[in-house]
């Protein structure tokens, strides 16, 4: 079997979801060094030779701007999203509800799904929930790693800290009123008390868009056994991350096949239908923060979107069926943005 052409086959003839890049971000530090159209130059021509339908785009406010500018970050990324979109020549769509998802499976455009990456821009303000979902933030990660009004986050590595919490009182309300509003929870960048008050307080299934499996890789922003089947009881899904240090790549390894190894940890533990890819390719992202404090660095699996097919092709290898690769590309997020969407 010529398992590339098959990848490639399916890419093309399939949906294909990505649940967590930082384009707002990205769009909105380039547009502030007075670089315009973003998406165009720098992103379509590799989601369209990854066969990417539905990117879910971050909002992720740099400590560098909490917590006096957190509010008007998230809104300026909003706003350059927009403009970047509208000079895409309607190739690009931002997906607000199930028609827009639907015109952009039907009509072969890429959908932009916003989502929080922190909810930091809320503040202690339960009220502005409502006020981003009408800018049309349908998606929410509770915390980045990082402590706000809501939760804990999670350490990238062991680090000196006080108590840890799990969500806050008002963290519960937002859980609640997230669920209100058919707002999708995210749990990736969670501490474990806090994975686990979102288990008891919520209802609806939930998923972590870029997470892998820590007992491949046992840092703290990847996932236990335990949560990985909580996820998957509530129906949700979870995005599997190309961050090499959060895949656990050292040198020498093969960092495709490091991927694979944690989504085909994920499927035998608790089958095809709860895994998807949520790449978190920062690489690009870096590049655009020069100009505050980053250097550039090389710490995707990923060189960019279009070789997503060389993780799909790696799967097919190592013997999983199309019909199963077919949710993983991207079937299993659509199940869930289909059910949140109205």
């Amino acid at each position: 079997m010529d398992y590339r052409e098959e990848a490639l086959s399916l890419h093309r003839d399939n949906p294909v979801v990505d649940t967590h890049l930082d384009l707002a971000g990205e769009i909105y530090n380039r547009y502030l060094a007075g670089e315009k159209e973003v998406i165009k130059n720098r992103f379509l021509e590799n989601f369209k030779k990854g066969g990417f339908n539905v990117i879910v785009s971050s909002l992720y406010i740099d400590d560098l701007f909490l917590p006096e500018m957190a509010l008007k970050t998230a809104l300026g990324q909003i706003r350059a999203l927009m403009e970047d979109v509208e000079s895409c020549n309607k190739e690009v769509i931002l997906i607000k509800n199930k028609d827009d998802l639907n015109k952009a499976l039907k009509e072969d455009k890429v959908g932009i799904l916003l989502s929080f990456e922190g909810l930091e821009p809320i503040g202690s303000d339960i009220g502005l929930l409502r006020i981003f979902h009408e800018l049309g933030v349908r998606a929410a990660g509770l915390v980045w790693s990082r402590r706000n009004y809501v939760a804990d986050g999670c350490s990238f590595s062991p680090v000196e800290e006080g108590q840890r919490g799990g969500l806050t009182r008002f963290g519960v309300q937002v859980v609640r009123r997230m669920e209100e509003l058919n707002m999708l929870i995210d749990v990736s960048h969670l501490n474990d008390e806090g994975f686990w008050d979102v288990v008891k307080f919520t209802t609806k299934p939930f998923i972590a868009s870029h997470s892998n499996a820590r007992n491949l890789h046992g840092r703290m922003r990847n996932l236990t056994d335990e949560q990985i089947k909580a996820i998957a009881e509530r129906g949700g899904v979870i995005g599997i991350n190309a961050y090499k240090t959060i895949a656990g790549v050292i040198e020498g390894d093969n960092p495709i096949k490091k991927l694979a190894d944690h989504i085909e940890y994920m499927v035998e533990l608790v089958g095809p239908s709860h895994v998807g890819y949520g790449f978190d390719l920062c690489n690009s992202y870096y590049e655009s923060e020069l100009k505050f404090r980053y250097e550039p660095h090389n710490n995707d699996c990923l060189g960019s979107h279009a070789e997503a097919v060389l993780l799909t092709e790696e799967l097919l290898r190592r013997g999983m069926s199309k019909e199963d690769a077919k949710l993983v590309i991207g079937g299993n997020f659509l199940r869930i943005f289909n059910d949140m969407l109205k």
